[in-house]
Parts: structure tokens; sequence; C-alpha cells
């Protein structure tokens, strides 16, 4: 199975693939420059940027903070958040903002825009240091479609979770689950860093220039900080911690899991895609159990970590050139 996997990797792959089976590395494959003016090279322990992979820590911790009893699925927006809400519904509930049903205003909408990027032109960049700070860009914009009415995935609905989790804690949302996932799963690289305060061993993230014929980093393409719909900078290793933590039932109860990694919305048109979860997508497989993942993309950045639970193989791959995992 080593072989066959080396085989399916392209060779012009920069990153990180990391694959276990059970206790088993089955592939393990670094490539690329973390730094590339310098030519320090990518290695195991590279903290990457992982874009939209953060969702699922997210829902993780509004899923302890359920299962604590601080909050329910059918809490609303109105009850749990004291802002201005302005024309967004105060009826969309946790659970809507789980499973992308709840047509909050995504200040990033994938169905129109292209590149992330774009979001900057007028909003400076390096003003986003808290989920609050992206306030500006969705909240006086309307509903895109009435609550609960249909599946779209939705980035404004996990900064608004992240919202929630540092009103229930006290905390922000990072610090949150720093003390409560990533110190639980021994995710010691994994964090929410500030681009222009990065810590040792951080990949820059680089989109080629088809005009010039080179590379820039994306610094100025994304939030300067991570947030509740993503950034989160992670090592191969800290995320297959995580799947076994969270599959041990070391941050939720393994009954809430099944529920995570259960289909909550979607319709599975896109077979590839599949279906949602909880901050996870789920692959239909009428032959077994389904398949669980949960991915990235920014400029620049490129994530999935899947999990097969009919051979207990997971499997993690990121680029920092954006290839495509």
């Amino acid at each position: 199975m080593k072989k066959e996997i080396k085989e399916i990797i392209d060779s012009n792959f920069r990153g990180n693939v990391y694959i276990v089976q059970d206790n088993e590395v089955i592939c393990e494959n670094v490539t690329g420059f973390a730094d590339l003016a310098n030519e320090i090279p990518n290695s195991l322990d590279t903290k990457f940027a992982s874009a939209s992979a953060g969702k699922v820590f997210v829902a993780v911790g509004i899923l302890q903070l359920i299962e604590q009893g601080k909050i329910k699925l059918e809490d609303t927006l109105g009850i749990l958040l004291d802002i201005d809400l302005h024309i967004v519904d105060a009826g969309v509930t946790v659970e809507q903002l789980l499973n992308h049903t709840s047509g909050v205003p995504d200040y990033f909408d994938e169905t129109v825009m292209d590149e992330y990027e774009e979001l900057w032109v007028n909003y400076s960049n390096y003003k986003i240091r808290h989920n609050s700070d992206l306030l500006p860009l969705f909240i006086d914009k309307p509903m895109m479609y009435p609550k609960g009415e249909k599946f779209q995935y939705n980035n404004t609905g996990y900064v608004l979770l992240a919202m929630i989790i540092e009103k229930i804690t006290g905390i922000y949302f990072d610090q949150y689950l720093k003390a409560n996932i990533f110190d639980v799963c021994d995710m010691k690289s994994t964090g929410y860093y500030e681009l222009d305060r990065l810590p040792a061993k951080c990949a820059n993230n680089y989109i080629y220039c088809t005009e010039t014929n080179d590379f820039r980093t994306n610094i100025f393409s994304v939030d300067v900080k991570g947030t509740g719909a993503g950034g989160a900078f992670i090592t191969v290793k800290d995320i297959i911690n995580f799947w076994r933590g969270l599959l041990a039932g070391k941050l939720i109860s393994k009954e809430l899991v099944a529920k995570m990694f259960s289909k909550q919305s979607g319709d599975g048109t896109d077979a590839e895609e599949g279906y949602y979860g909880y901050g996870v997508w789920i692959i239909d497989n009428p032959n077994g159990k389904d398949y669980v993942y949960f991915q990235g993309c920014d400029p620049g950045v490129s994530f999935i970590s899947e999990y097969n639970p009919n051979n207990n193989i997971i499997s993690v791959l990121v680029s920092n050139y954006g290839d495509n995992v």
C-alpha cells in the first residue's frame, strides 16, 4: 500500500502528505520549501496554514458547550449574542450555523466571489485580528435566504459560532480551543497566529504570478489572524492527534461524535463533496461506513484530512503553494 500511495502523489506536489492506519505510518511525503527565497525546506514539524479546516475545531468547541449544558442547538443568535444584528435574522439557531443552513449574509460568498483576496480591495486585511473585526463585511447585508431553507456553505456562520464561544466563555475563541482541544489532544504546534507575529517553523504560503513567472506570499491576501471561519496553523501530526482524540471521546462523547459525523444537511448532488455534518463533510458510502473529512482553501493554501472508518485510515495533505490536495 505504501508504494501505491506514493505513486498517486503528483511529482510536482509541494507540501506534506501524512497517512496512518491504526498506529502505523503508511505514507510520509515531505516536499517543497517553507521559505522559498532562503530555500528552507518543509519538514514534518512545519506549521502550515489550513484555511477553512479550522471550522472543525469551532464545531467541536460548540458541541462541548452543548454537552456541558451551557448552550443548546436550538438557541438563537438573538439569545446568545448581545450585538446589534441589524437585518440578520435573530432567530437563526446554533444548529443552522453549524450545518450551513442559516442563510446569514456570507462575507465571502463563494458562489459570487472567485478569490478570497478580493475582500481586501476596499477593507485592509491587517484589520482582521478578532472575529468581531469581520462584522463590517456582513452585518449590513440582507439574509441570503430564509433560515433553514437550504444548505449553502457559509463562512459568516462559523464567525458567529466563534463569537458565541467567546460570549459564553468570556475568552477569545482561540484561547478556548487551545485549552479545550489542542492541549487535550497534544497538538503542541497548532494555533491561530498573526501573520506579522508568526512563531518559528511556520511555512510561508505562496501564490504563483503568471505575469512575472514567480511567486509572492499571501500576506496581503488573507486575514492577518484566523477567525472562526478558519486560519489555524497546524502540523500534519497534530491533525492525526486531533482525529485520535476526537474518536476516543476525549473532546466530546462518542455519541455526539456520531451525530457530528452524520448527514445533517446538503443533498449529495456532488458525490465528491458529499453532505455536511457539524464542521465536517460526509462522503456517502453505500457499501460501508461513510467517509468523513474537513478541508480548506485560501490563496496559497490547500488542505484536506479524511477519516475512513472502514479501515481506520487517517490522511492529511497540505500545501503551502496552493497545490490541489
